[in-house]
């Protein structure tokens, strides 16, 4: 009796062991693995003359034309990283 449990518990043992490789294993491989991204691009041109700081005369300036076929993401990105070079040319 006491020599099947010990039978029991070292096949129980090795099959979690075994488990909890495989498990890590496939959440290694999952990490890594390329993510299929759907790619959605919109044709409409993006009017930026509303937002935050477009002002009279100039209304919205763009004169590098960053922003010429950018979506509402793209303007967002470049209006935080102008806000984060403004503090740090501050410092």
């Amino acid at each position: 009796s006491s020599r099947a449990t010990n039978s029991i518990t070292y096949i129980t043992t090795t099959t979690m062991f075994r488990s909890t490789l495989v498990l890590a294993l496939i959440a290694g491989v999952v990490a890594f693995a390329p993510i299929a991204r759907k790619s959605v691009s919109s044709s409409l041109k993006m009017d930026f003359s509303g937002e935050l700081g477009a002002q009279a005369p100039l209304g919205f300036w763009d004169p590098l034309g960053l922003l010429k076929n950018a979506d509402q993401a793209r303007f967002e990105r470049l209006r935080t990283v102008e806000v984060k070079h403004g503090r740090i040319s501050m410092l």
